[in-house]
């Protein structure tokens, strides 16, 4: 196997590759970039015009999808998995991967879309990067742009894998994707209708790529992964490197849609979020119901009917979301 195939290791030890550039048997292209980046390039006659972004370790203990992406690599550095579509790998935050943890100092999945810019240290260095990654893998002209941003969740869920859909003024969210999602199993996706600071949001409305932050289970450490079950979205992943990807039909028979009713922002020390440590992702919540409270009698009541919670996180800084209410919604909209 060629050594840039194990980017994992070069990116876990903080060791540049001796090598830069590496070609398989195949003239597969690949190409070390910088820590934990890596583009994958096929022979000219087998490109079919995707440019595929796979980025994961956003979060450093979110390992599931580490191990996805580096798999994916190791068949390409043997050979046994060939290329049609430019792909670029990358390991989010290196550093907090090295550490297991979520992040050193700020969540680098707050810090996009201009976010780095107000902010200092590694980790907004980090996310300048990014940034200058993906848009320089994105230059290319009339080519089709694909951004899956894998993670895991840092607690269960009732709806275990889901997948988050940016949003951009005067641009329709795809049902062909939202049906490639449920075909890569993805039980549920959440339509969202604002700007986000996230990697997949920054993509989706600065690149025009189709982009999504997909969540596939419960964060856990490198090698204690049997109980994430990524089957389905790595035989997908391989369908679209090879370019083998069966039609898929549009119908979204299985796949719950939600839309944001409202984001929980915490704005001081004060305050409280009214949900047990341990409740799971997509909980449901009953109208009345007070979710947290903060200063000045700051209150969320439940008003919503269908009315669920994910991502409640009350240890995040001030001025950061602390939860996302959600609601289910229709596919009247989709493009």
């Amino acid at each position: 196997m060629l050594a840039l195939g194990k980017l994992l290791e070069l990116t876990l030890a903080g060791r540049e590759p001796a090598e830069k550039t590496q070609l398989t048997v195949e003239g597969v292209r690949m190409r070390w970039l910088s820590e934990g980046a890596l583009e994958v390039r096929p022979p000219e006659a087998r490109d079919n015009g995707l440019d595929l972004l796979l980025s994961a370790g956003i979060h450093g203990n979110e390992t599931a999808p580490i191990e996805l992406l580096d798999r994916l690599l190791h068949d390409i550095a043997r050979g046994d998995l060939k290329p049609r579509a430019r792909i670029l790998f990358l390991f989010g935050n290196p550093e907090a991967i090295r550490k297991g943890e979520r992040f050193v100092e700020q969540d680098v999945n707050r810090l996009f879309n201009g976010r780095h810019e107000q902010s200092s240290g590694s980790e907004a260095l980090r996310a300048c990067e990014l940034e200058r990654l993906a848009a320089s893998f994105f230059s290319k002209p009339d080519r089709q742009r694909l951004h899956y941003d894998l993670h895991t969740a840092i607690r269960g869920s009732k709806i275990e894998q889901f997948a988050l859909y940016p949003w951009k003024e005067g641009r329709q969210h795809s049902r062909r994707e939202l049906a490639r999602l449920r075909a890569a199993g993805m039980e549920a996706v959440l339509l969202q209708n604002k700007p986000s600071i996230v990697f997949s949001s920054y993509t989706y409305d600065k690149l025009d790529a189709e982009a999504f932050t997909l969540e596939l289970g419960k964060a856990r450490p490198f090698g204690q992964n049997d109980g994430v079950n990524v089957s389905l979205l790595e035989t997908r992943l391989k369908q679209i490197i090879e370019g083998t990807e069966p039609e898929t039909e549009e119908g979204l028979d299985g796949l719950q849609l939600f839309s944001v009713a409202r984001e929980i922002i915490k704005h001081s020390d004060a305050f409280r979020l009214n949900l047990p440590a341990d409740i799971e992702n997509f909980s449901e919540l009953e109208p009345g119901y007070v979710l947290a409270e903060d200063l000045a009698n700051t209150r969320w009541v439940i008003e919503e009917q269908g009315a669920r919670i994910i991502f409640p996180n009350p240890k995040v800084k001030n001025g950061l979301r602390a939860g996302i209410l959600i609601v289910p919604a229709t596919d009247e909209n989709l493009a």
